[in-house]
C-alpha cells in the first residue's frame, strides 16, 4: 500500500531503504571495506591523489544520488551503488583532513560525532522520527543520505584513531569493532531503542569494514595479510554484486516485517 501523502508535502514514496536483515549487514560491511581499499587503490596505486580521487568519486556519487532520488521505491543495485560511492567519498573526506590538512584524528572524530548528532537532531525536529522504516518522502530520504555520509566520515576517523593513533592494529580493530556490534545487538534484545541500536551499529560497521579491508590488503610487514587493494576490492565487489543480484530476485520483505 502506498504511504499517504502529507498535506503540503511532495508525493509520498515507497520506503526507499532495504529491510534490515543479515544480508543487509553483510553488504554494508563489504561496501565499507571496498570504500577503504578502493579509495587507497585510486589515490595511491593508480596515482590519482586524494583531491582527484575525491572529485571523481564525488561526481559519480552525485549521479548515483540523482538516480536514487528519481526512483519511487527501493531498487537494490541503485541503493547499494550509492552506498559504495558514499563509502569512498566519506573515506576520502577524512583522509584529506588527516593526511593533507594535518587535522588530528581526535579532532576529526569529535567534530564528525557532533555533526552527526546535530544532523539527527535537525532530522528528528523536522520529521519526528529517525526510523529507516519511514524513508518515504523526499525530505526524509535527503536526511537519510546526509546521515549515511557523515557516518562514513565518522567511522573512518574513529577507525583510524583506534587502529593507528591508539595502536590497536588491524586484527584487534576487526575483533574490537565486531564485539561492539555484537554488544549493541544484545543490548537491543535487552530493551535498547531499536532506532538508536541501528544507527550505532551502522556507524561501527564503517571502522569494522575498514579494519577488515586493511587487514586483508596491507602488506605483512604492516600487519596485514598481503592480498593487496586490487584483489581485496575485486573480491568484495564480486560478493556485493552476487548478494545484490540475490536480493533483487527474491520477493520484497513487507514493510511491517522490517526492523527497526
Amino acid at each position: 500500500m502506498m504511504v499517504a501523502t502529507r498535506i503540503g508535502a511532495a508525493p509520498a514514496l515507497w520506503n526507499k531503504v532495504p529491510a534490515i536483515t543479515l544480508t543487509f549487514w553483510v553488504i554494508k560491511v563489504l561496501s565499507t571495506t571496498v570504500g577503504e581499499t578502493g579509495a587507497d587503490y585510486l589515490a595511491v596505486h593508480v596515482g590519482l591523489g586524494a583531491a582527484l580521487t575525491t572529485g571523481l568519486m564525488s561526481t559519480l556519487l552525485v549521479a548515483a544520488l540523482v538516480l536514487q532520488l528519481s526512483r519511487r521505491r527501493y531498487v537494490p543495485w541503485i541503493y547499494w551503488l550509492t552506498v559504495v560511492l558514499l563509502s569512498v567519498v566519506g573515506t576520502q573526506i577524512t583522509d584529506i583532513l588527516t593526511d593533507t590538512l594535518n587535522v588530528s584524528l581526535y579532532v576529526s572524530t569529535a567534530v564528525f560525532a557532533v555533526l552527526l548528532a546535530a544532523w539527527f537532531w535537525v532530522w528528528h525536529r523536522a520529521e519526528g522520527t529517525l526510523s529507516i522504516n519511514a524513508i518515504d518522502t523526499r525530505s526524509r530520504e535527503l536526511f537519510y543520505w546526509g546521515a549515511v555520509l557523515v557516518t562514513f566520515a565518522l567511522g573512518t576517523a574513529a577507525g583510524d584513531l583506534a587502529t593507528e593513533a591508539l595502536g590497536l592494529g588491524f586484527r584487534l580493530g576487526v575483533l574490537g569493532f565486531g564485539l561492539l556490534i555484537v554488544a549493541i545487538a544484545a543490548a537491543q534484545r535487552a530493551g535498547l531503542n531499536a532506532v538508536l541500536a541501528f544507527w550505532l551499529a551502522y556507524i561501527l560497521t564503517r571502522p569494522l569494514g575498514a579494519s577488515l579491508g586493511d587487514l586483508l590488503a596491507q602488506a605483512r610487514e604492516y600487519g596485514g595479510i598481503g592480498l593487496g587493494t586490487v584483489v581485496t576490492s575485486a573480491l568484495f565487489l564480486a560478493v556485493i554484486a552476487a548478494l545484490v543480484l540475490f536480493i533483487s530476485l527474491r520477493p520484497a520483505v513487507p514493510l511491517r516485517e522490517q526492523r527497526p
